[in-house]
């Protein structure tokens, strides 16, 4: 394997503040786990969701793999086998086990994973207590640490479809963020107004990007409107009663041959109760709140509604050139609320109500592709975001299970057209 090269990403962390950051941040998964039991941990539902103790496995593996073994020979790992294990899909690092047949093997179990996480945690602490080393090492650091905060995500987005699965429907935990809120409240939708011409896309600014977010670069754009939220259930749902999973001159082709194949009717996790609407969230089944963001939707899906509304979906360059001087505020993983919350009228005349960042991911029309001028990491871990540039589609934004960390106006998340597991919603544009 290539080692990797410390200077791949900028860092500005002092030694101090990476190790309170990497110990925050693994302390953070494990709460995050703490309310599942060993036998959820080990499930896998579809060859896209992986096993709470998977996630939980590989975030550790990378430590091992791009710090611990590849600065120091002498470190012993804990297991050898867990290098074919737990690689996602680092060629450069080695074999990989079948992606989807991570939850057919029962061990190693999960307490033997706890043992895992003990003992590079404890190899890291030494790394991240040397001045020196940490200086040395901290921009793959950061990456990992990144790289587990997106695992986080995973991990909510994943045992979701777990429980979902169960007939019992298992709750992850109840809600006690008092979220419900009088369905009539939400704002009307506006349309926002803005300028095209020339503008800069990409990140600029201090601290930690992804490589897919660079190089900053320029964009043209003709004039054109955003809506001033994302579409909410009780939308969608005039989308369901108008028929329109079941007429072809909404979808594209693929969409409305997804349509069929899957008989889809509704996102995912709805479910109709004589003439109610309900939905599976993380606390258990509750009512749809029609003031919600509509959640769990794919590509073709909001492309259909679009299409329906006589609108379109943006692309990512209208969509970061509208949020780029928001606040980065919203409802994320650290709520704990880890469902969209309703759309309410504030009586605010800010941007409140606009709800760029959190709650559901929004899809754009926009190819996930390289910038110009694109640069991959160095090395192996060249392999983390360039290698899936293509037949993916933008989303931007954020959602309830996002943690705030990684969340900038820059922020690209990719996902194929007919994924709809992830906390995945919409905005229009015109």
């Amino acid at each position: 394997m290539s080692t990797p090269n410390p200077s791949a990403v900028e860092t500005a962390l002092s030694p101090g503040q990476l190790r309170e950051h990497y110990i925050s941040v693994r302390q953070s998964t494990r709460q995050l786990v703490k309310p599942l039991p060993a036998e959820d941990q080990v499930v896998q539902t579809m060859a896209d969701v992986s096993p709470t103790k998977w996630h939980l496995a590989h975030t550790t593996w990378f430590f091992e793999t791009f710090v611990l073994a590849a600065m120091d020979h002498r470190y012993e790992p804990f297991n050898e086998g867990f290098d074919l294990l737990f690689n996602s899909y680092y060629q450069g690092a080695g074999p990989q086990w079948k992606r989807s047949k991570r939850g057919i093997l029962g061990r190693p179990t999960v307490a033997t994973i706890e043992a895992y996480r003990a003992h590079v945690d404890a190899a890291m602490q030494q790394v991240l207590g040397d001045d020196e080393l940490s200086c040395a090492w901290a921009p793959v650091v950061e990456i990992g640490l990144h790289h587990e905060r997106q695992h986080q995500e995973l991990i909510l987005s994943d045992i979701k479809h777990v429980l979902a699965t169960n007939p019992l429907r298992p709750i992850y935990r109840r809600s006690a963020d008092g979220r419900a809120r009088a369905a009539d409240t939400s704002p009307t939708r506006e349309w926002l107004d803005v300028a095209g011409g020339v503008h800069h896309l990409g990140f600029d600014g201090a601290g930690f990007c992804f490589d897919n977010e660079l190089p900053r670069h320029r964009v043209l754009v003709d004039d054109f409107q955003l809506a001033s939220q994302p579409v909410t259930c009780r939308e969608f749902m005039e989308f369901i009663d108008d028929g329109g999973y079941s007429d072809p001159r909404w979808w594209l082709s693929e969409g409305w041959n997804w349509v069929e194949e899957q008989s889809a009717k509704h996102p995912l996790y709805w479910e109709l109760r004589g003439d109610k609407w309900w939905q599976f969230t993380l606390h258990g089944m509750e009512h749809i709140d029609e003031a919600e963001p509509v959640c769990h939707v794919n590509y073709f899906e909001a492309d259909a509604f679009a299409r329906w509304r006589g609108a379109r979906l943006p692309t990512e360059a209208e969509w970061e050139i509208a949020a780029s001087d928001l606040e980065v505020a919203g409802n994320f993983a650290d709520d704990e609320s880890f469902h969209p919350r309703p759309i309410v009228d504030d009586n605010s005349s800010s941007t409140s109500n606009h709800r760029f960042f959190g709650d559901v991911w929004e899809w754009t029309s926009s190819a996930y592709s390289p910038y110009p001028g694109f640069r991959p990491w160095e090395e192996t871990l060249g392999e983390y975001n360039g290698k899936f540039m293509c037949n993916q589609y933008v989303l931007r934004g954020g959602c309830c299970a996002t943690p705030r960390e990684l969340v900038r106006p820059t922020y690209r998340n990719f996902f194929p057209p007919d994924a709809r597991w992830q906390f995945t919603g919409f905005r229009l544009a015109k």
